[in-house]
């Protein structure tokens, strides 16, 4: 410690700045909590074609209290998600109004690729914050098994649009003969299945063929089992296991893992169990997180600060959950990360795509 007691001078719009950039970030916070609570109220939804609508008229249609729908409408046009019109006289007769490409950002779950709003999952638990806080000291952090049902279920509904709009009808025919093997009738894996969207589309749209899941959280897996039931989709099995746990005899045709293998503990070995479990002619196809090795290659992201914040939270907490965990996170299985571990492994073919998804780039990998 210095021994220099005098008075540091602090410019004072410098400390603006820095103060505003802090609380910019809180602000972020509560803004998630609210579209949280919209979504689950349904609100966009109702806004969905309304035009602009006061909170007496969305009290109406929704059977909500009016205060508290005026309050929330308030915060939503100040965070610029909803167009504001306002009057003479404050609050009376205001309207509001979500845009079309709001609606295509926060209420269109069915038929847009950038719906958002089931993202915006509630705070997490104290006693989840706390073990989270604890990590910082022992440096092992919390698996997706510990983070609990609500991690499971945030996953699904980020995945969920991407799965019915892109993966069978734009993805895998863009993939070389994996299209006509699963309609021909071939074994699937998905490792790190999560709740199972993407198997259960590919097992509707290929009967023929079998799909297995592996996840080590039980919470996505019971889900998983669940979807399925609620579905009759009968051609998918599910296991909770870890990539590890994979058959060590080539099985499986074609073999994916989802926005997954930075979260692992043990990537490297996953991957050598993939390689074993793959056919001489498989495929595996890679989905992960769009990203350059160089933190200053990726400051042109917009939200780079929200996914080194779900690093922290979630995908290098998992990835240092155990002793010795690689803790790749959340943007750290980058094109050139990703071909080394693969062939690594004893792959030989690496193919990149790029499907103009702003969030992910795909490998096409091969023995």
């Amino acid at each position: 410690m210095s021994d220099d007691t005098s008075e540091v001078q602090i410019d004072p719009e410098e400390l603006k700045q820095y103060s505003l950039n802090v609380w910019g970030y809180k602000q972020g916070e509560v803004v998630s909590l609210m579209i949280h609570i919209g979504d689950r109220l349904g609100l966009y939804k109702a806004l969905d074609g309304a035009g602009p609508v006061t909170a007496a008229e969305l009290a109406e249609r929704t059977g909500l209290q009016e205060r508290w729908l005026l309050e929330w409408l308030l915060n939503q046009a100040a965070a610029k998600l909803l167009d504001f019109k306002g009057t003479v006289v404050p609050h009376e007769g205001d309207r509001f109004e979500l845009t079309p490409v709001g609606t295509a950002v926060l209420a269109d779950e069915e038929n847009s690729l950038a719906y958002a709003a089931g993202a915006f999952a509630a705070s997490m638990p104290p006693e989840t914050t706390d073990k989270l806080i604890d990590a910082f000291r022992t440096g092992i952090g919390l698996s997706y098994q510990e983070l609990g049902p609500n991690a499971a279920h945030r996953t699904e509904r980020m995945l969920g649009p991407w799965v019915r709009l892109a993966l069978v009808p734009k993805i895998i025919p863009a993939l070389d003969e994996v299209a006509s093997k699963l309609e021909a009738g071939a074994a699937t894996a998905d490792v790190g299945c999560g709740s199972g969207l993407a198997l259960l589309a590919m097992a509707e749209a290929y009967p023929t063929s079998e799909f297995y899941g592996y996840d080590p959280s039980a919470h996505a897996i019971e889900r998983a089992e669940a979807n399925a039931a609620e579905r009759g989709v009968g051609n998918v099995r599910f296991h909770t296991a870890g990539g590890e746990d994979l058959p060590r005899e080539p099985r499986y045709d074609f073999m994916i893992t989802f926005d997954c293998i930075h979260d692992m503990t043990r990537p490297a070995e996953v991957i050598a169990a993939i390689r074993r479990a793959l056919k001489p002619d498989g495929t595996w196809l890679i989905k992960d997180i769009r990203s350059k090795p160089r933190f200053e290659d990726n400051l042109r992201n917009p939200l780079l600060a929200m996914m080194y914040g779900f690093s922290v939270s979630a995908c290098m907490s998992s990835a240092l959950s155990e002793p010795g965990g690689a803790g790749l996170g959340t943007l750290g299985f980058n094109p050139e990360v990703a071909e080394k571990m693969v062939r690594a492994a004893g792959f030989t073919r690496f193919t990149m795509h790029d499907f103009e998804d702003p969030g992910n780039l795909y490998y096409e990998v091969r023995p």
